[in-house]
């Protein structure tokens, strides 16, 4: 399916159905994105964050990136995550999910050495010039150590081949700031990663969210963009406090991958499919997972 200009909505970062820490669930990746798009959701983000991209094997994330282009068969935008710390093999990946038939790539900045600005600039041309689909910046410090500075951003907004930002910083001002620039460039995408902040952004005239939860809720977030966007703050706020109980599926592991223990707990519990991580990472304990259950059936009642 071809990509909007700009793209609005709720986009989900998918998360990456395994029967074992390495292999993929096939049957798990269909059922999944059956369960999302089945809420009119406005793409599907694979090998993300949530996705656990960093941490799968190049040859796991291919194959993932096929099942889950087969599954959607066209319905919606397929962005793939291709961030690496060499840029060939972000290349390599770009190539073949534009074979499946990706919609864009998506890339956060090189991380172990922290990138200077100029070389950030560097990267960005370098993927807009070999990329061959639409590519999306990916700003999330917590994980890269590094911002995308602005005036990267500014760079990127000349390159027809960039076409939009997705800011996991949660800094408000962060995202207000790139909002302004909208201005040089209005079929720019700006969507926001944290779930708590979608709401906000989108009534400031931010274009949508990429949040977990919408692995599990897909309807919730959707309806909570719609309401956004309509301007219904009564409504917004009903929504927006479902989402902040919501969050507390996040906040019952012991590791930094404790939104994706949440994340993965919830679908295991609703049948979608297994809790298995990629190593080093383990699922959920059992009390874990059970007070996932009770969460997810007071946010459904």
């Amino acid at each position: 399916m071809p990509l909007p200009s700009p793209l609005r909505g709720i986009v989900p970062p998918m998360a990456t159905p395994l029967r074992t820490p390495d292999a993929l669930d096939p049957d798990g990746v269909v059922k999944l994105v059956e369960h999302i798009l089945a809420a009119d959701v406005a793409g599907l983000f694979v090998l993300g964050t949530t996705g656990e991209g960093p941490f799968l094997s190049a040859e796991l994330r291919r194959e993932l990136v096929t099942h889950a282009c087969r599954a959607v068969n066209g319905r919606v935008p397929v962005l793939v995550g291709i961030t690496d710390t060499s840029l060939k093999d972000s290349v390599a990946l770009a190539r073949h999910a534009a074979d499946r038939g990706a919609a864009a790539v998506v890339a956060a900045p090189p991380y172990y050495f922290r990138p200077s600005p100029a070389e950030m600039t560097r990267w960005v041309e370098y993927l807009a010039a070999e990329v061959p689909v639409p590519l999306f910046l990916y700003n999330i410090p917590i994980h890269t150590k590094v911002s995308i500075p602005f005036d990267v951003v500014r760079r990127a907004m000349e390159m027809k081949n960039v076409v939009g930002l997705k800011d996991s910083s949660g800094d408000a001002r962060y995202l207000h700031m790139a909002r302004r620039m909208l201005a040089d460039r209005d079929d720019w995408t700006l969507l926001v990663g944290p779930e708590h902040m979608t709401a906000d952004f989108v009534l400031f005239g931010g274009h949508g969210g990429v949040n977990g939860g919408a692995n599990f809720l897909p309807h919730l977030f959707v309806e909570l963009y719609k309401a956004a966007e309509r301007r219904d703050t009564d409504r917004v706020a009903e929504l927006q406090d479902a989402v902040l109980r919501l969050g507390r599926i996040y906040t019952l592991g012991d590791s930094e991958a404790t939104v994706i223990q949440g994340t993965k707990a919830a679908l295991a519990c609703l049948g979608l499919c297994s809790d298995v991580m990629a190593e080093p990472n383990r699922p959920l304990p059992h009390e874990g997972r059970e007070q996932v259950r009770r969460l997810l059936a007071e946010a459904k009642s």
